[in-house]
């Protein structure tokens, strides 16, 4: 193999494994990503290879072992090429069928094949599929398409090619103009400019500068970043390669949760891959330019996606932020200008400068430009990874997209943003996802999280819950963070188990507009989101939970019981039967009765209604 130094070299062997390879071969791609793996898509890969070479087809099928393809859901998810046939939760009792019927004879397995559950009707290939339809894939393109752990599909694909034009015919600073032209924002919650921030480390004084790579995410529901990590590692590693080159860094540091090993060992194989290309490395493309990348493993504190607990972790030390200014652009990790990015801002790297400001920068609206990947998860039927233009609203990723709201249930509300979020309800429904737009309406971009939740979902318990998940990740060092989620957790608690008092209301909105103004970091000053934006939007909740002692939605279970509507009901016995505590009793065909006192209210009779006749009250 030929370490690259021109982009002569590059196009030469990109040529020369096209060349080796046939459009028209049927090509079988397996989703490997950790949900798939989870699923025992690697048995079902096995039992592919088994079936081929029993019938001589190993070598006329070609199988390619590829990332998450984002409808997660549907796993373990199989594409057969170049029919482009969608097959979902494939197990490897079906290999015999694929192989038999599509593989031979080019027949559609249809009780493999994506179902509407509303029309009733089947979606044959990838690109006609309600998920995908409507997404604009320019930074998870790859992913589900090309084998993250070779790097000739990555340069295939066109791979390295921003690289080597930003080295071979790019100034460090047209780079960063470049950058700051396009208008992205950074990914990884914060949204500030990517550019300026290149900029000014650029320009801070020092000969020694980093570049981190944020691929901690420790948002619950959130899995973009790992997808990227997994199914696309070559593009983040372009995207540092390219910014380091701009701001003068020659060591770069990828931070990774430990949790997250596929991610760490794809990262890993890339980085070697490239190495021996000659992408990384010294003198890269005889520019006298030198890089290298170093993979650090998080613990899997939350905090550590702040920027500064973030680089103080790479230093070997307790993960805790630190007070700013200094800013890490002038004064970072060991001391030294540093520019940190999430991972999903790096891959945008490479399509902005093969492609140019003016294409990147009419992606998007006037503040927030490119498409976005967002983790939708929740109460919504097609669960997975969706990639969409900015400024594309909630109604079209939640109903157009995601397929709307289980079982027919009634959308309430979308937590956008992590546990440091805000919940969207119901009104805003056509509102834009964009910066600017969350910011007014009391959420945030965040790193990408959507939950999604319906009419069973108790907004004041949800909000207890994002704050209990913070409270647990709060590192404790200031005071307005660890005493003021504390007390807002405490005062949440009571208002769920029925303990709620005259001026919780106003303690809460006080106690969060405090955290907002003193704490020391984003995790302190954004935890107070989830609270303030469900007493803004679902203020009748707070209000019934205090002084009425209800819990209109039936969750916090001190504050409702379950009846029987004796008008709805018509006896089917289904809640009877499924009782774990027999506390429903009645006649085959005649309504029945729920016993308060044996009732736990575990929600099974309710849930197994299929007339809706047991009601919360």
């Amino acid at each position: 193999m030929k370490r690259i130094k021109t982009i002569s070299d590059l196009e030469v062997i990109r040529k020369s494994i096209l060349a080796q390879r046939d459009p028209e071969k049927t090509t079988i791609r397996m989703c490997l990503s950790t949900g798939c793996r989870a699923k025992k898509s690697i048995k079902v890969i096995s039992a592919l290879e088994n079936e081929l070479n029993n019938h001589n087809l190993h070598e006329k099928v070609g199988i390619k072992k590829t990332g998450c393809h984002g409808f997660c859901e549907m796993g373990p998810i199989m594409v057969i090429e170049p029919a482009n046939i969608f097959y979902r939760q494939v197990t490897s009792e079906d290999i015999a069928d694929i192989v038999a019927e599509t593989i031979s004879k080019a027949n559609v397995v249809n009780r493999l094949l994506w179902k509407d559950s509303r029309t009733k009707e089947y979606t044959k290939t990838e690109q006609e599929l309600p998920l995908y339809k409507k997404q604009k894939k320019h930074i998870s393109y790859n992913s589900g398409k090309i084998d993250p752990t070779d790097i000739e599909d990555y340069i295939a694909a066109n791979g390295y090619s921003a690289l080597c034009k930003a080295l071979s015919s790019m100034k460090p600073a047209e780079i960063v103009e470049t950058v700051i032209a396009s208008g992205l924002r950074g990914r990884g919650g914060g949204g500030f400019p990517t550019g300026i921030k290149w900029r000014i480390c650029s320009e801070a004084p020092g000969d020694i500068k980093y570049i981190i790579a944020n691929g901690d995410e420790g948002d619950p529901g959130a899995f973009m970043d790992r997808s990227l990590m997994e199914g696309d590692p070559h593009r983040i590693i372009e995207g540092m390669i390219i910014g380091a080159y701009a701001i003068g860094a020659s060591r770069g540091f990828i931070y990774v949760r430990e949790e997250y090993p596929i991610a760490i060992e794809h990262l890993s194989l890339a980085i070697q891959q490239a190495e021996k290309y000659g992408f990384l490395g010294r003198n890269i493309f005889n520019t006298g330019f030198d890089f290298t990348i170093t993979i650090n493993k998080g613990a899997g504190a939350f905090v550590c996606g702040e920027e500064t607990a973030l680089m103080i972790s790479i230093e070997g030390k307790s993960g805790t932020p630190r007070s700013r200014p200094p800013y890490p652009a002038f004064e970072g990790l060991f001391g030294k200008p540093t520019v940190l990015n999430n991972v999903e801002s790096f891959a945008n790297i490479p399509k902005i400068i093969s492609e140019g400001a003016d294409w990147y920068s009419r992606i998007g609206t006037g503040n927030s430009k490119g498409t976005k990947i967002f983790s939708l998860v929740g109460k919504v039927r097609n669960t997975g990874l969706v990639e969409v233009e900015m400024g594309t609203t909630l109604r079209e990723i939640i109903f157009d997209i995601g397929g709307g709201i289980r079982k027919n249930r009634q959308f309430k509300a979308v937590q956008t943003g992590g546990p440091s979020g805000g919940c969207i309800p119901i009104s805003k429904i056509d509102m834009p996802v964009d910066y600017d737009s969350l910011r007014e309406a009391g959420a945030i971009m965040g790193s990408g999280g959507m939950i999604v939740m319906d009419e069973t979902s108790c907004m004041v318990d949800i909000a207890r819950y994002f704050l209990n998940f913070l409270l647990f990740e709060s590192c404790g060092k200031c005071v307005p963070c660890r005493e003021g989620l504390k007390q807002m957790h405490h005062i949440l608690t009571n208002i769920c188990e029925g303990k709620g008092e005259k001026g919780n209301i106003e303690t809460l909105t006080e106690l969060g507009h405090f955290m907002i103004s003193t704490s020391m970091c984003g995790l302190g000053a954004t935890a107070p989101n989830p609270v303030l934006s469900t007493l803004r939007y679902f203020h009748d909740e707070y209000v019934a939970h205090i002084y009425d002692k209800k819990c209109p939605a039936g969750v916090c279970k001190n504050l409702f019981e379950y009846m029987i509507d004796e008008t709805l009901c018509n006896g089917c016995t289904l809640c009877k039967v499924k009782c774990p505590e027999k506390a429903v009793s009645g006649e085959k065909k005649k309504p029945h009765v729920i016993n308060t006192e044996k009732c736990i209210k575990c929600g099974i009779c309710y849930n197994s209604c299929k007339r809706k006749a047991v009601l919360v009250i």
